[in-house]
């Protein structure tokens, strides 16, 4: 992670994806700045993880071109994961996984805390550098979700008039399905001071409120990545306020968040989710990502009487759940 967050921060998957065609270590040098020998030992590093591809030929130096894997360090390219890297390598996220052996014996606080002192929101409140990489971080995994969104479950947007995204951050996501569903009325509900910062859209208004104490009324209630972050009983305090936010006969709530599959052993998805279960422990108080037996006991606690979960191409699966 930390080369990847180096060859992010130097730009080099920018330039060559600017430049059209494979490039030389020279011209890669000289377009950021750098020192070519340590270049090339970083270079060297990331084709043998193939991060990046290598054409050696005979009649002139070696080329290095992108992979499926280093577009996705592109910045501003579709499908870009540069923003989550970013955040999830920078210095604060790093400090608090020097903490998780301690929490592992009993430590008394969870690592987040032990290493800055409060928990990521009190942080991100305090800190506004920090509080824009988690926001970025945010947005970027919105983007590559909502088309896996869309393209398996855009019918559980028939029928609603209105749709609130809770921790909806800067409205990305929402946008994004307004602009694919525009007789929905979108109201992106998160903290006063991220909604100060979030830009203008059509169809969108932006509401700043605390999802602890009451949600804005719409037919249904949007939380993608939201509920991993807390334990089971905030969960379900949570999950109260939102179906106080939805009618009872047609109103539900609509999670996109991580089910594990504990019997599923390959890599990939499952892979990933388990990864994410590492952060929750590292990063929140008491996140974690969980299984559908697990999102099942929050749902009778919280007093829904049914739901569903369909997996989509992403690492998240869509839950629906209703009153």
């Amino acid at each position: 992670m930390a080369v990847l967050k180096c060859v992010i921060e130097l730009g080099i998957p920018d330039v060559m994806e600017a430049a059209g065609q494979p490039m030389t270590l020279a011209e890669i040098a000289a377009a950021t700045t750098c020192i070519p020998s340590i270049l090339f030992r970083i270079m060297r590093y990331l084709v043998q993880r193939r991060v990046f591809g290598e054409q050696c030929t005979d009649e002139g130096p070696t080329r290095y071109d992108l992979t499926p894997i280093s577009r996705r360090l592109v910045t501003h390219a579709e499908g870009s994961m540069a923003a989550f890297v970013l955040f999830e390598s920078s210095p604060v996220m790093l400090a608090s996984w020097d903490a998780l052996s301690a929490y592992a014996r009993g430590g008394s606080s969870p690592p987040f805390i032990a290493a800055h002192g409060e928990d990521v929101w009190e942080y991100a409140a305090k800190h506004p550098p920090y509080s824009k990489l988690l926001e970025d971080a945010m947005a970027c995994d919105a983007r590559n979700v909502a088309p896996a969104i869309l393209d398996g479950c855009v019918g559980m947007f028939d029928g609603l008039v209105t749709v609130v995204d809770v921790g909806g951050g800067n409205g990305t996501l929402l946008g994004m399905l307004v602009q694919a569903c525009p007789w929905i009325k979108g109201i992106n509900f998160d903290l006063p001071r991220v909604v100060e910062g979030a830009p203008e859209c059509k169809g969108i208004q932006h509401v700043g409120g605390d999802m602890f104490t009451a949600i804005p009324q719409a037919d249904a209630v949007l939380l993608k990545f939201v509920l991993h972050d807390w334990g089971d009983e905030e969960c379900v305090q949570i999950l109260r306020k939102c179906k106080e936010a939805i009618p009872t006969d047609k109103g539900k709530i609509i999670i996109i968040d991580t089910v594990i599959n504990e019997e599923d052993r390959e890599r990939g998805f499952n892979d990933v989710k388990l990864m994410l279960d590492m952060a929750m422990m590292a990063h929140t108080n008491n996140g974690k990502e969980r299984t559908q037996g697990e999102w099942k006991a929050i749902f009778d606690e919280a007093g829904f009487s049914r739901y569903t979960v369909k997996p989509i191409h992403a690492v998240q699966s869509i839950i629906e759940v209703y009153p």
